[in-house]
């Protein structure tokens, strides 16, 4: 029986992709870092923000990482205006807290981001606890952060559905030991089909809660 879902945040929740590409992309040419389109990909597949940095500019002392950070954030905020919830989820949320199902995040964004990006869209109050990069030594696919976030569920792993849509993310939630729903185009579906999500779908229009009950019976 379903006693919890745990949503990834980027992606998933709010539609951020192409605010944060445009934002690393411009943060990366102002430190002299020219990026093609191809290698951003990796800013989608769920790494904390340092391990981004260090992957496209070498290892960092920790002040130059907050400092990088908070640069690249100021450009992202600059952009928030384009960032929306994903097309169905509210109504998906709305289902689960219905049925008395608790909802959580699992994000490797920090938290203060993280916190921040969910009240401005007016969806923090929809969940029951909000675990980010912050609360974790090791980002995705590390499963620490989907154990953490079923210990603060106060649920069995086994009991609750992840939402991803990044390969890390899915082998995170499989490593913790919870199913997962991915979510994805066409293009990017078989990535996650390959880690272990089970349905993939595009977005929450395509995906009623009835089709959650039949699949997490």
């Amino acid at each position: 029986m379903l006693r919890g879902v745990v949503f990834d945040m980027d992606g998933v929740i709010i539609d951020s992709h192409p605010a944060h590409r445009l934002a690393w992309k411009a943060f990366l040419e102002s430190v002299g870092r020219e990026t093609r389109d191809e290698e951003l990909d990796f800013i989608l597949d769920g790494y904390k923000r340092a391990e981004i940095l260090e992957h496209f500019l070498g290892k960092l002392a920790p002040e130059q990482i907050a400092e990088y950070g908070n640069r690249k954030d100021e450009l992202l905020q600059k952009r928030n205006d384009t960032v929306q919830p994903m097309p169905g989820v509210v109504e998906f949320l709305g289902h689960l807290s219905e049925a008395g199902i608790p909802s959580a995040v699992a994000t490797s964004a920090s938290r203060r981001r993280a916190l921040g990006t969910l009240k401005e869209m007016g969806l923090a109050c929809c969940f029951h606890t909000i675990v980010t990069g912050d609360d974790v030594p090791s980002g995705k696919p590390d499963p620490g952060i989907y154990r953490l976030a079923a210990e603060r569920l106060q649920e069995s792993p086994e009991r609750l559905l992840a939402v991803e849509d990044a390969a890390s993310g899915v082998k995170s939630a499989r490593a913790a030991g919870l199913r997962c729903l991915g979510v994805a185009d066409a293009r990017r579906a078989p990535l996650l089909q390959e880690a272990g999500a089970d349905p993939v779908i595009p977005d929450f229009r395509s995906f009623s809660f009835r089709q959650l009950e039949i699949y997490f019976h």
